[in-house]
């Protein structure tokens, strides 16, 4: 049941914004990764699972804000059942470590797909990233983290609005990166947004 439930959410999505996939600099794989993405809508987190294959998809686990997707029962149903999210709390208190979660996942060999904006953005720009990218690249050197550019999603559900428009969205996939040895969290930060960004120009070799 909860299977076709995750298909039919996927079918949904893609009819809704179409969630094309646009691999540019590397290819599907089922290895652990770390996903990153430009936040401008409620629907980024499905759109860029909808976009996976399946085989990548189900290995994959969206890192989502808690006070949002556990704020209903249905939020909760989609994030949990629906989407293998891992629900975490924006303001952690100072006994608690949300990276704890994430690592366990990477450990059993999963991959995840986080926003490092930290909220949405209410303009086409992408703002500057959270240190919780830095924290889990330190702790991952190996790990490839994979830019995932989202282009005009923003259009479908901006924040602050209630109505939903069909439009076809684009998931652009970058260049692998990883942290370098003794990188600075600025420099790492600012490579990572870097590489977000220059995927913000629709491919028009032809």
């Amino acid at each position: 049941m909860i299977a076709l439930f995750r298909r039919l959410l996927v079918m949904i999505v893609r009819l809704l914004v179409g969630a094309r996939s646009d691999w540019r600099g590397c290819a599907p794989d089922t290895r652990r990764r770390i996903y990153f993405a430009n936040h401008s809508s409620h629907f980024d987190t499905v759109a860029v699972m909808a976009a996976l294959p399946w085989e990548v998809r189900r290995l994959t686990h969206p890192v989502a804000a808690k006070d949002y997707w556990d704020a209903t029962p249905l939020r909760r149903f989609i994030a949990i059942r629906g989407l293998r999210a891992v629900l975490i709390d924006r303001k952690p208190t100072r006994h608690s470590d949300p990276m704890e979660r994430l690592e366990h996942l990477l450990t059993e060999g999963r991959s995840l797909l986080i926003f490092p904006e930290g909220t949405r953005s209410t303009t086409d720009d992408t703002g500057p990233f959270k240190g919780g990218l830095f924290r889990l690249a330190q702790k991952n050197p190996d790990i490839e983290f994979i830019p995932v550019y989202l282009d005009n999603l923003r259009r479908i559900m901006p924040k602050g609005s209630f109505l939903l428009v069909p439009i076809t969205c684009t998931a652009r996939f970058g260049e692998p990166l990883r942290i370098a040895a003794d990188e600075p969290r600025a420099d790492f930060l600012e490579r990572a947004r870097a590489a977000l960004l220059a995927l913000a120009e629709p491919d028009t070799k032809p």
